[in-house]
């Protein structure tokens, strides 16, 4: 079987303050990135769209799963680490303007951040991935979520130990295939083909 492990496209920016857990829809730039993901793969055969529950993955998969002809299941395993938190700021941002926050995260230091710890977060996500193989032999699955969940998924397959290690471009795709024989291998990581160009005839 084979899972296409793809990241949400582009959400709201929320600050924090609110003191709920922040749920941001997909911007107009994202909606636009999640329609050309799911034209593209309309020329690949999906038999399951798995989703995170939180907005941005679910408004991301429902393209992908009208254009096939399938309900979108929500899958609670693959939420980010960080589904607690009141805001949503782009990796990006952070990056350029909160050195510290930015440490945190790609050191797992999640706690401090409105998230679980990474040992918690790994767990989960391997146990969701697991589940997912073992529920769909032989087919094809997309599960939506976030650019945590990916690295996660991805790096446990690679043996890669540190939480966050690549970043993944918004409604990108990387491949994972699993054997019958229990072994699991990487097809593709990072695809982002869909934004560039248009599959050809």
């Amino acid at each position: 079987m084979e899972i296409l492990w793809i990241r949400h496209a582009e959400p709201e920016r929320i600050e924090s303050g609110s003191g709920v857990p922040a749920d941001p829809a997909l911007t107009p730039a994202g909606r636009l990135q999640a329609e050309r993901l799911a034209a593209w793969l309309a020329g690949e055969r999906i038999d399951v769209v798995y989703s995170s529950p939180q907005r941005r993955a679910r408004e991301t998969a429902a393209p992908i799963a009208a254009a096939h002809g399938l309900e979108v299941v929500i899958e609670p395993g693959i939420v980010e680490f960080d589904v607690h938190a009141d805001h949503y700021i782009p990796v990006d941002e952070i990056r350029r303007t909160d050195p510290e926050q930015w440490q945190a995260m790609i050191t797992g230091e999640w706690e401090s951040l409105g998230g679980e710890s990474a040992d918690e977060f790994r767990d989960r996500v391997v146990t969701a991935m697991d589940r997912i193989i073992a529920t769909n032999p032989g087919r094809r699955v997309a599960a939506v979520c976030h650019g945590g969940v990916v690295n996660c998924a991805v790096g446990a397959v690679l043996g890669i130990a540190a939480p966050l290690w690549f970043d993944p471009h918004y409604t990108s795709l990387s491949r994972v295939v699993a054997s019958r024989t229990g072994v699991r291998s990487i097809v593709s990581v990072n695809e982002r083909a869909h934004l560039d160009g248009a599959r050809s005839a």
